[in-house]
């Protein structure tokens, strides 16, 4: 029966990783074809497409009744995403470039968004009034993103190369003026079967992926919240671990480390907001004495890296060492 939970978790997990793909990939043609900005394309699609699968996996920890494993999953992802990711990202790209525009924006609201969830969570409840509060945090932070971010980093997103499609694909732009049917002939059928296909394998990945994680618990006698804020917050990451490494092979270091932010920022006011509304969550101990510690370092570090413009690889190194640190604390192995 272990052997038979082992695989089903691997293969839920497989399967909720390969249809956020499906379902971005597919997703961002069809933004480009039906006449979004790539900058809108970037900001819609890929910042927040990436997070499909923590989203997913919330929702299905709620409808099951496990709630700690809802914070569970936002934490360890923003750990992995800082940590693992970015340190691995530096180490390709040899090192990060951080622009001035993350430095005076993103950073701050990064810290904004982390001493916000702390404040939520510490206490171990998160109520509908603090549900409401990550909510309209988020409401906020993606109004200013679209408002005043538009203009200035619009052409950021025309250099993505494989990140987002090319500038071929984007002639959606021209043929959307010739009227309202127009738009709608060149939108693939195969993009929007994928995103029928990427849409229903979420569904199904994510529940059997929690129906493993509490089996598993129980086999192995240790709590639901562990496996899910390390191997779960590491598989659902993995779409933003893609992203990341892409860019940085390609030295576009501000779409490798804009992509951490803004997933970041959602899953810390959205994974957990949103199911906020629903049912009150818990945040179970392991995650409130290892999880949110560990998660208040990585992002000083990252803030502190960040202002000096320059993550270089040392720092990649550091950061991969850290992880290791925060794996080994939640199985006792240190």
């Amino acid at each position: 029966m272990t052997f038979i939970w082992i695989i089903v978790f691997i293969a839920s997990l497989v399967l909720l990783v390969k249809s956020a793909d499906w379902l971005l990939e597919s997703s961002e043609r069809i933004g480009l074809a039906i006449g979004l900005s790539p900058f809108l394309v970037g900001v819609l699609i890929i910042g927040l497409g990436t997070s499909f699968p923590e989203v997913i996996a919330a929702f299905a920890a709620l409808m099951q009744g496990a709630t700690e494993l809802i914070p569970a999953t936002a934490i360890g992802s923003n750990i992995a995403n800082i940590l693992l990711i970015v340190g691995l990202s530096a180490i390709v790209g040899r090192k990060l470039s951080v622009t001035k525009n993350l430095i005076d924006l993103d950073l701050p609201l990064l810290a904004a968004t982390t001493a916000i969830l702390v404040v939520v969570a510490y206490d171990g409840v998160i109520y509908l009034p603090e549900s409401i509060i990550l909510i309209i945090s988020y409401i906020v932070y993606f109004a200013y993103t679209i408002l005043y971010k538009d203009d200035k980093d619009s052409d950021d997103f025309e250099d993505v190369g494989d990140i987002i499609p090319s500038r071929e694909e984007r002639r959606g732009h021209i043929l959307w003026r010739k009227g309202f049917f127009a738009r709608y002939k060149i939108i693939n059928p195969k993009d929007v079967g994928l995103v029928c296909i990427g849409s229903i394998g979420l569904i199904i990945g994510a529940k059997y992926l929690i129906d493993a994680v509490i089996n598993l618990s129980a086999i192995f006698n240790i709590a639901p919240s562990i496996i899910t804020i390390s191997a779960v917050a590491f598989g659902t990451s993995l779409p933003e671990l893609l992203v990341s490494l892409r860019a940085a092979w390609k030295h576009q270091s501000e779409v490798a480390l804009g992509n951490i932010f803004g997933s970041n920022v959602f899953n810390a006011l959205i994974v957990i907001g949103v199911p906020g509304l629903f049912s009150t969550l818990y945040v179970d101990q392991k995650t409130i004495l290892i999880g949110i510690p560990f998660l208040i370092i990585a992002t000083l570090l990252f803030v502190i890296s960040g202002i000096s413009r320059r993550i270089h690889i040392w720092e990649g190194l550091l950061y991969l060492v850290l992880y290791g640190v925060f794996i080994a604390k939640l199985f006792e192995l240190i």
